[in-house]
């Protein structure tokens, strides 16, 4: 494949920073490919897309780290080396999250409207149970930590289960995120779009800033949470499929997986947290 040939599970742990290009990149030709030739259902055609560009990289990826599982590494020095996988899928999540943001701004009303569908109306189911002071109540906070724990169950279950599942649920939460950041800047940006001065040029920076700054309070934990769910589960299942299940190998697997389990459910509650008690205060 021509996307697999651009870059190794070595050099994406070397150099993570070129995935934020990797996942740009793949966002935006799952997005074209979509449109073009599965206009009615481009928004979820092109998260399919999207995904299956980055499957043979997180795929080699994940055989790595379940390969360092089996090494002497002590549990420090292993989720060091899990981190790195980690980076890899921080800059992809990134880079495909802001390729959305960007072609929706940038792109007509007349292809936003049916190409980003499911993904807006997503967003509206959300933004209904969210009204008014209630945000704050700690009923609101039960919801979206639930809601965020059902996320990660699928993520290890996709993961388990299929191997690499989690990308795609990555990958979706990447074109639903990408959506409300581009709608908030959009939106802004008409506002404002009356005069070309110094100004409004201002103006158009500041918006872009807040309109990423409000999503990335609670998002980096969240995806994080998801980030590390996803890779106990891959780990697990490329275990099983190598026939390493009742060994003692495979309990040192279990240990460490379970260890990457606690940090997403630490990772997915501090979310939660700064979702609803931190973010209202900016926004």
């Amino acid at each position: 494949m021509v996307l697999e040939s651009l870059i190794n599970p070595l050099r994406a742990e070397a150099h993570p920073r070129i995935l934020f290009v990797h996942g740009f990149l793949y966002a935006s030709l799952g997005l074209f490919l979509g449109y073009w030739i599965f206009s009615v259902h481009a928004s979820l055609i092109m998260v399919f897309l999207t995904t299956m560009a980055a499957i043979p990289l997180v795929y080699n990826i994940i055989k790595t780290e379940e390969k360092k599982e089996l090494s002497d590494l002590d549990e420090t020095n292993l989720l060091r080396e899990h981190a790195k996988a980690l980076s890899v899928f921080m800059y992809y999540f990134i880079g495909a999250t802001l390729g959305f943001a960007f072609w929706y701004v940038v792109l007509p009303s007349s292809m936003i409207g049916g190409l980003f569908e499911v993904q807006t109306q997503t967003i509206t189911d959300i933004r209904s149970n969210i009204t008014g002071n209630s945000y704050q109540s700690f009923k609101v906070f039960t919801e979206i930590l639930s809601n965020n724990l059902k996320v990660l169950i699928f993520c290890v279950l996709f993961s388990f289960i299929y191997g690499l599942g989690a990308i795609f649920i990555l990958t979706w939460n990447a074109s639903v995120i990408g959506v409300a950041i581009g709608n908030f800047i959009r939106t802004e940006l008409q506002m404002i779009s009356g005069g070309l001065n110094l100004q409004s040029a201002a103006g158009y920076f500041q918006v872009i800033s807040i309109g990423l700054f409000r999503y990335v309070i609670h998002g980096i934990p969240e995806i994080l949470s998801y980030f590390f769910a996803g890779l106990a589960g891959g780990i697990i299942s490329i275990a099983v499929i190598r026939h390493d299940f009742g060994t003692k190998k495979y309990e040192k697997i279990i240990l460490d997986s379970s260890i990457l389990l606690l940090l997403s459910l630490f990772f997915v509650l501090v979310a939660a947290v700064l979702e609803v008690y931190v973010t209202p205060i900016f926004f």
